[in-house]
C-alpha cells in the first residue's frame, strides 16, 4: 500500500523536520519513501511544506497530485490542500490557528487543539511532533513506536534533550483520533 502526505504550514513551525523524521522512520521499517521539502526565501514566517510518499514497492513518482494526507498547521496550508486530499484521506488540522470548519465531507477530519498543547507541554515546538502524532492515529502507515525509533535513530546529536518531550508530544497528539 502507498500513502502520501503533505505536511504544510509556516516555517519555524517544524513542517520539514516531521516530514523528514516519518520518511527516516518508514525507511527504518524498510519501506520505500520519498520526501520533497519547499519552503520559501524566509527562514521563519514563510510558506513551508513537505510531501512523504511511504509505500511497500518502488515509487514510481515523487509527485503527488491528490494525497492521502494532509497535516494543515495554517490556514493557509487548509485553503491550499483542503481540495486535494483524496477522498476517504485524512485531513490533520491545527484548531488553535485556522478559525473555519473544513468543508468537505468525504474525507476523514481530525480537527486538534496543537499550538495549545503545545503551549500546555511548556514548549510550542512540540507542535510538529502533536501533529505527527494525530496523522500516525487516523491513517495507516506507521506505528507511534516506529516513529518514536525513528526519533532515537535520526534527531541530531545537539536536540537528544527534546528526545523525551518530541516523544510525549507524538502521544499527546496520537488522543486525537476522529470519531
Amino acid at each position: 500500500m502507498q500513502q502520501e502526505v503533505i505536511i504544510a504550514g509556516f516555517g519555524g513551525q517544524g513542517v520539514l523536520f516531521a516530514g523528514q523524521l516519518l520518511a527516516y522512520s518508514a525507511m527504518d521499517e524498510g519501506r520505500e519513501v520519498t520526501w520533497i521539502p519547499s519552503y520559501g526565501p524566509e527562514m521563519r514566517g514563510g510558506t513551508a511544506n513537505c510531501t512523504v510518499v511511504v509505500s511497500e514497492e518502488e515509487i514510481g513518482s515523487p509527485l503527488v497530485k491528490n494525497p492521502t494526507a494532509v497535516i494543515a498547521m495554517n490556514l493557509p496550508s487548509l485553503d491550499k490542500y483542503e481540495d486535494l486530499v483524496a477522498k476517504d484521506g485524512v485531513l490533520v488540522v491545527n484548531s488553535s490557528m485556522i478559525n473555519r470548519e473544513v468543508k468537505r465531507e468525504d474525507i476523514k477530519v481530525v480537527s486538534i487543539p496543537g499550538n495549545d498543547i503545545a503551549l500546555e507541554m511548556g514548549s510550542e515546538r512540540s507542535l510538529n511532533m502533536i501533529m505527527l502524532g494525530a496523522l500516525l492515529a487516523n491513517l495507516e502507515l506507521l506505528s507511534l513506536e516506529a516513529v518514536e525509533r525513528g526519533l532515537d535513530a535520526h534527531l541530531p546529536e545537539r536536540h537528544k534533550k527534546f528526545l523525551a518531550a518530541n516523544k510525549e508530544a507524538l502521544r499527546k497528539g496520537a488522543e486525537y483520533k476522529a470519531g
